[in-house]
């Protein structure tokens, strides 16, 4: 089985800010199969998803613990379901892509962001997995601009990107994640 992590911040006044990209993305594609966070367990939802048009079931997961502390969710999920680290995939966001460009790795350091080093201490393990959708750097304070909205061109770029990561998604559970980066990196 495979879950799909999506990264940001719980709350109504974290929707649709930069550092929430990780949570649009996985709404959208959780859109696409038909699929409902209707459950809860570990500080956040999810979504069991049996769609006859992927090969196996899978799981779209967002932490309510906050961003930095993303790990206290993912670890527990995947002890609780038995998921191997290489079948988790994470979707956040990235300052250092311009906005709505894609980055995709199937390992790697967390950069400087702080939900995917809560995940990577958490699990002793970086060998996981992960898509980056591009924010852009700041014109001031790093924090200030991920919880920030964006606006005009650059929201219309970014809401690009989440639609692309939701499809890169799908082609990952349905062709491999090589598919993926060679088709969704930009």
């Amino acid at each position: 089985m495979k879950l799909i992590v999506g990264l940001g911040n719980p709350g109504k006044e974290y929707v649709g800010t930069r550092h929430n990209m990780g949570f649009s993305a996985l709404d959208e594609f959780a859109e696409m199969c038909r699929a409902d966070f209707d459950h809860e367990k570990f500080h956040g939802v999810f979504a069991m998803v049996k769609d006859p048009s992927f090969p196996e079931p899978f799981i779209l997961a967002k932490p309510e613990t906050y961003m930095n502390a993303s790990g206290e969710f993912v670890r527990p999920l995947m002890d609780y379901f038995k998921i191997d680290v290489a079948d988790l995939m994470v979707v956040y966001d990235d300052m250092a892509l311009a906005p709505g460009k894609l980055r995709l790795r199937p390992a790697g350091s967390s950069g400087s962001h702080k939900g995917m080093q809560s995940i990577i201490n958490h699990l002793h393990s970086d060998a996981f997995p992960r898509i980056r959708i591009g924010i852009g750097e700041p014109p001031h304070s790093g924090a200030d601009w991920v919880l920030g909205k964006p606006s005009g061109d650059e929201k219309a770029a970014i809401d690009e990107g989440i639609t692309k990561a939701a499809k890169a998604i799908r082609d990952a559970l349905l062709k491999g994640f090589p598919y993926s980066m060679n088709h969704y990196n930009g």
